[in-house]
């Protein structure tokens, strides 16, 4: 470990030299990419110096022990050295697992009601407004850009566009099926019913990631807005629907009031469509990476199940339950997402998960 930390520092060292350097400094791109690498590594950089310290301070307690006047002080700081020592090595441990290079990205997310009718896409509104409440708390902004509003309420499908830092590491683990266990409102019998909701969380594709797009391969429709956009998206034909012919990928906004918006946000979530075909292609290729992750990321995988009688929430992944749910669905999701970062954390760091 020691090793891998001190190339890390070498590393960061080199790149602090270099944003000192007019050429670099000149030149915006490089100091871009250049700072955010350095951003990167600065909290290893700075565990690993607290670590060196400490080290150092171990040996100098050892020494001092031998001294008959300060030796039962120099054995009580030892003893809190080797405490810190043990948890900075856990720490480091943590910071050296090769992070998620999407990780600090935006999120597109795809909500759509599946099985149970109308319940299905009323639940489907429920994790829209548990996911927005969750965004605010956070700091984060969100931008609906396509939704198709339920004929009893909530969704059958609503995608949306949540901005904020490092939002893709906290939202990546909610793709999958939640299942909600409830008597629906549309139920005159008071029967209790399962029904699901399917969530899709996608990093949003940015200018670092490189796809391209054959204006050729691309149908481009345009057509009257249904969304919930405001009274002036409905008036005229601003709505657009992009379809990639060769992967049948198909985009759709119309939250947007003009055409020439609509068209610039599908074209962003086509190139972030095209770039989750991509990353599961090569998970695919690698296999037992994918098995190895908390969850699959498929939006068919049963993730989590929603007891409303029982005011229980359990994530399946994990095994994780919480009596909470009536906070959960206000948007308190911290306890789930910092039990689900945990535990991916200990499976890499039994080396489940291959980087």
């Amino acid at each position: 470990m020691i090793e891998r930390l001190e190339v890390t520092l070498e590393k960061y060292q080199a790149l602090e030299q270099e944003l000192t350097k007019p050429e670099v400094l000149s030149d915006i791109k490089k100091t871009r990419e250049y700072s955010k690498e350095m951003s990167s590594l600065e909290d290893i950089v700075n565990c690993y110096k607290k670590y060196k310290k400490v080290l150092a301070g171990i040996e100098e307690a050892k020494e001092m022990i031998k001294d008959s006047e300060i030796g039962e002080m120099a054995k009580e700081e030892l003893k809190n050295l080797e405490e810190e020592k043990a948890r900075l090595d856990q720490e480091l441990e943590i910071l050296l697992i090769p992070k998620d290079p999407n990780d600090d990205k935006n999120v597109v997310m795809e909500i759509r009601g599946a099985a149970g009718g109308d319940e299905a896409n009323i639940f489907a509104g429920d994790l829209f407004r548990m996911y927005t409440r969750y965004a605010e708390k956070k700091g984060f902004s969100y931008q609906v850009y396509n939704s198709v509003e339920g004929t009893a309420g909530g969704f059958s499908q609503i995608e949306l566009i949540i901005k904020g830092q490092n939002a893709y590491s906290i939202l990546k683990y909610e793709s999958g099926s939640h299942r909600v266990q409830r008597v629906p409102v549309t139920e005159s019998n008071g029967r209790l019913q399962t029904s699901t909701a399917t969530v899709l969380v996608m990093p949003e594709a940015d200018e670092d990631i490189d796809i391209e797009i054959n204006p050729n391969d691309l149908r481009i429709d345009i057509y009257r807005s249904s969304g919930c956009g405001g009274q002036g998206v409905n008036t005229t034909d601003s709505a657009v629907r992009i379809t990639h012919l060769p992967t049948n990928t198909v985009v759709t906004c119309q939250n947007e009031r003009s055409q020439i918006q609509n068209k610039e946000q599908a074209m962003k979530v086509l190139k972030t469509r095209l770039y989750e075909l991509e990353q599961q292609k090569k998970l695919e290729e690698e296999g037992s990476q994918r098995r190895s992750k908390i969850g699959t990321g498929d939006r068919a995988e049963k993730i989590r199940t929603y007891n409303y009688p029982q005011n229980r929430v359990t994530d399946h992944r994990i095994g994780y339950t919480t009596k909470n749910l009536d906070r959960v669905m206000d948007g308190d999701l911290d306890d789930i997402i910092n039990a689900l970062i945990q535990e991916d954390q200990k499976r890499k760091l039994k080396g489940e998960t291959e980087e």
